[in-house]
């Protein structure tokens, strides 16, 4: 649920307890935040959004949080820090009267991991807001790479083994694969506890990205230009994988692969039979994308590569990461 804020006029009462020079920017983040693809899309995306599409004088915005969530502010705090120099006021229990010359209430939002630079005033881009991830979470450790020649690209393979489907069966043998391709293949399973400056230092000197279609990969965002992505698309998930994060993989300037897998990848086809109108014909379910037709395609698919067909697509990505190792040391 998402707090409901009205916006009344009328004299002033009570009596202003704290008077603030700069305007107020009246957000929430409740609904789906705890999810690392829904903090993105319907919270930090939007904000940096907002903060650049609203003029400001030299004071800038304080924020003010609804359906606030401690863990959650924490986590992305160095964040709000880089878009605000004020403190943030928590709606939910702050019991004074705050007065502002003006206030925005909620976000605006270009789509899913989107920024189109020509719907906000000063133009700012993807790469803009990348620098910005850096510049909070890992500034300065972004590092160059010596003798990047002799060195093997690090290809960052997203785990899932949370029990949300999924899941890559042989790992193993595709992680030996890649290794036998000339990757340097590092296992990174992220959760609400794992610390952004980590994540954004292992991601950003790391020259490719593999996951299966998952929130996981919105950690593309932190990703260096010209680094790899390989998005591993389950049967029924390519619409939305697209939109998820295809688009915004080649607009951050990244080196975008996606392997559809084959029925025979899928582990639909065990349960459902190989004739059945939930492997045979996807698309004709998902007119729209309800609870049910989560469960099936996100929930229930796990993947077994097949790894004769996967070796070209490692080859290929091999290629590309080796060129980002070279241009950036």
């Amino acid at each position: 649920m998402v707090k409901e804020v009205t916006l009344t006029s009328g004299p002033p009462s009570p009596p202003c307890t704290v008077k603030h020079k700069a305007r107020a920017l009246v957000f929430s983040v409740g609904g789906f935040t705890g999810n690392f693809f829904h903090t993105f899309i319907d919270a930090i995306i939007p904000l940096f959004i907002t903060v650049n599409s609203i003029s400001t004088d030299n004071q800038g915005f304080v924020f003010v949080i609804a359906d606030y969530q401690d863990w959650w502010v924490r986590r992305y705090m160095d964040l709000f820090r880089s878009l605000s120099k004020h403190p943030i006021i928590n709606l939910d229990n702050d019991t004074s009267t705050h007065c502002f010359p003006s206030a925005t209430v909620g976000l605006i939002s270009h789509g899913f991991m989107t920024i189109d630079p020509t719907r906000i005033p000063n133009s700012r881009t993807p790469a803009d807001f990348h620098s910005l991830l850096e510049q909070a979470f890992c500034p300065g450790k972004n590092p160059s790479i010596p003798a990047a020649v002799n060195r093997r690209p690090r290809l960052l393979l997203m785990g899932r083994s949370g029990g949300g489907g999924r899941v890559i069966l042989n790992k193993d043998e595709m992680v030996e694969a890649a290794e036998e391709e000339g990757f340097e293949v590092v296992e990174f399973e992220p959760d609400h506890r794992t610390p952004m400056s980590e994540a954004c230092e292992l991601v950003g000197s790391s020259q490719a990205m593999m996951g299966v279609h998952g929130a996981a990969l919105t950690y593309t965002l932190f990703l260096r230009r010209g680094a790899v992505v390989v998005q591993v698309v389950g049967i029924g998930l390519g619409k939305v994988a697209e939109m998820c994060f295809g688009a915004a993989a080649r607009e951050m300037g990244l080196e975008y692969m996606e392997y559809k897998i084959g029925l025979e990848e899928s582990s639909l086809v065990d349960r459902y039979g190989k004739d059945d109108v939930i492997v045979k014909d996807p698309e004709s379910l998902q007119e729209e994308w309800s609870d049910q037709i989560m469960e099936v395609y996100l929930r229930q698919q796990n993947v077994n590569l097949d790894l004769v067909r996967f070796r070209g697509y490692l080859k290929r990505a091999y290629e590309k990461a080796k060129i980002a190792l070279v241009k950036w040391g």
